[in-house]
């Protein structure tokens, strides 16, 4: 089995989940490069991958997805035009990478993409099963039994873990894994700075989605006076139009944008020796590079 991580998501849940009194023998912030590590070890000892990437954020925000839509994430745009972060944060995220490399874990950006689009084209071009590790909602439209394509969903902490299947996202959701993304469209995300259809939630969006199929067949439903619609919802439908005619494209992964081609496998020993122990000297990390070589030894799939 392939291990697709969302990188950034999980240095950003570490960060915040492990305490900013974690430090370094130098006095340098540590909490998300020690949760981050550790939460590889967890996912590696309770999933069992083959196979593991890290997905990263070439664009957090990409032009085109902008142009589309001028709220999409604007809420997190910083005063010099990056993503607005800790400022503990940066210097960590560097750190990780570089352990990453010094691991010899392979990390996978693409150029105007965002991690998710290159989790969604390393799932689809993947010849066998796939777990993504994620705490975003969105990439629920990748599950597919067929291939299979799972979730493994941190929302709440690897701790609390969900997978999902795609009868796990119809029974949470209402609606099916292909259908997801017109739903997410219909009920918004603030935290992507998608406004949704006014007076439409989740069960609202659920029942349209279901009732109608997909959101293409709903407009139409929309501009038909003799469809069963409410005249609210109908209302509610034509006002959104314009968000209605861009928001699918910005919502939908991409699954074949250009990624370069790399050691899938889990090492099974370092990249990088000397590296690796100056970086746990340095950092105070070796309690926690200790336990992802435990975590990959103990690994029968390796």
């Amino acid at each position: 089995m392939l291990m697709l991580v969302d990188a950034p998501g999980l240095w950003y849940r570490a960060f915040y989940g492990v305490p900013s009194s974690m430090r370094g023998p130098d006095g340098t912030q540590i909490n998300a490069v020690r949760g981050f590590c550790d939460g590889l070890s967890t996912l590696i000892r309770n999933q069992r991958p083959t196979g593991l990437v890290c997905a990263i954020d070439a664009n957090w925000r990409p032009d085109w997805r902008v142009e589309l839509l001028p709220s999409y994430k604007a809420h997190r745009v910083a005063a010099d035009g990056g993503e607005e972060e800790p400022d503990a944060l940066g210097p960590q995220v560097e750190i990780i990478m570089e352990l990453l490399r010094c691991l010899g874990i392979a990390t996978v950006g693409s150029t105007g993409f965002e991690a998710d689009d290159v989790l969604a084209t390393l799932a689809a071009g993947h010849d066998g099963p796939v777990e993504v590790v994620t705490g975003d909602r969105d990439l629920f439209q990748l599950v597919d039994d067929d291939q299979p394509v799972r979730v493994i969903y941190i929302g709440r902490g690897i701790a609390k873990a969900e997978t999902y299947d795609e009868a796990a996202v119809r029974q949470r959701f209402g609606v099916r894994a292909d259908q997801y993304a017109d739903f997410a469209v219909l009920r918004g995300d603030a935290s992507d700075g998608l406004p949704g259809v006014k007076g439409v939630g989740d069960k609202t969006a659920a029942k349209l989605i279901t009732e109608y199929g997909d959101l293409a067949t709903l407009l139409g439903a929309a501009a038909d006076p003799a469809s069963s619609l409410t005249p609210r919802v109908r209302g509610s439908l034509i006002d959104a139009a314009d968000y209605l005619a861009v928001a699918p494209k910005v919502v939908r992964t991409v699954a074949d944008v250009p990624v370069p081609k790399v050691d899938t496998d889990l090492p099974e020993t370092v990249a990088d020796e000397a590296g690796l122990s100056e970086l746990t000297q340095k950092y105070g990390l070796a309690n926690p590079v200790t336990r992802f070589g435990e975590a990959v030894a103990e690994n029968p799939a390796t």
